[in-house]
């Protein structure tokens, strides 16, 4: 008796033993863009890479679409804990920081090289601020150029004044200011009804945001501005980031880094097809007026200085080393 006793305590220390060997950790990843943008098919296929790397150890559920947490409240739901890891646009949260903003300053870096380049000055100073919020940075990658959507043609930013205005993010509500539009805060997921209501006629926003948000049912018009090149971000919590083991944390850790290079090219590569979709859907693709391009040039350099002296020390290194040959 005493030894089957002995025997069934062994398998059951054994299966306990076992199972603590394979705790399986499940992680929730909230994301404000559709489960068909390019940002989210790569965020698939980054939480696709963890499993396979970690045999199931870490789980990762992607929520796209806005449809766990509102794109403004995912980085408060990572910090906090909420959710262990999150997609955020980086320039949402300008008010918390200045240096969340860098990558929003009109006609500051405007191509895909001046872009990485802005990047690689901002990391440091972005990775210090996040690290001071409890959170780490996996990987960043940019949205393709930021063009204007309007329901009319336009020739210069006189045309503009009193035009509704959708405003995502702190640059975008102080650009509207500056060309005498009226900003109006309408988030990724509300766009195509705003559009579609005349809630707002006019934004500032990529070829990919234009196609995913059919707003080709309400707008005709997108000047190709190449205004700027925001990113978005996955960050995760610090707390849940060092919970895991060594050889999970490399899993991770490599898997962001090949997302960030896997969704730099297809930024690239999408540019000219949401263009070219939405020429198909009746949009005209327009080269800005000299007249345009320059009063949004004077409007970006305005915003650029500003926030220089907003930034201080840490936004101004930035700058030097972004503008450093």
């Amino acid at each position: 008796m005493k030894r089957r006793l002995f025997s069934l305590t062994a398998v059951a220390a054994i299966a306990l033993f076992g199972a603590s060997a394979f705790a399986q950790t499940k992680w929730d990843l909230p994301a404000a863009y559709p489960a068909s943008n390019f940002h989210t098919e790569n965020i698939a296929q980054f939480a696709q890479d963890i499993d396979k790397a970690t045999g199931g150890k870490l789980k990762i559920t992607v929520h796209a679409n806005a449809s766990l947490f509102k794109a403004n409240e995912i980085k408060r739901a990572v910090q906090g804990g909420q959710a262990q890891i999150g997609e955020v646009l980086l320039v949402n949260f300008e008010n918390e920081n200045p240096i969340y903003g860098t990558d929003g300053l009109p006609f500051l870096a405007t191509s895909y090289a001046d872009s990485r380049k802005l990047y690689a000055a901002q990391k440091p100073a972005l990775d210090k601020v996040l690290g001071a919020q409890g959170m780490k940075l996996l990987y960043a990658v940019a949205w393709p150029p930021q063009g204007l959507y309007v329901k009319k043609e336009i020739q210069s930013v006189a045309d503009m004044r009193g035009v509704k205005w959708r405003a995502y993010s702190p640059a975008t509500a102080k650009m509207a200011e500056l060309i005498g539009a009226q900003p109006v805060t309408i988030q990724a997921a509300e766009v195509s009804q705003a559009f579609a209501t005349g809630v707002v006629d006019s934004m500032m926003s990529s070829g990919a945001t234009g196609y995913d948000t059919k707003i080709f049912e309400s707008v005709k018009y997108w000047y190709d501005t190449q205004a700027w090149l925001p990113k978005n971000a996955v960050i995760v919590n610090l707390k849940a980031f060092n919970a895991l083991d060594a050889a999970t944390q490399a899993a991770v850790t490599k898997a962001a880094a090949e997302a960030e290079v896997r969704g730099w090219k297809l930024s690239q590569e999408k540019n000219d097809w949401y263009k070219a979709e939405l020429t198909k859907k009746g949009m005209s693709i327009l080269k800005p007026s000299p007249k345009l391009a320059a009063d949004l040039a004077q409007v970006g350099s305005i915003m650029v200085a500003d926030w220089e002296k907003k930034a201080g020390p840490d936004g101004q290194a930035v700058i030097a080393a972004f503008r450093k040959k």
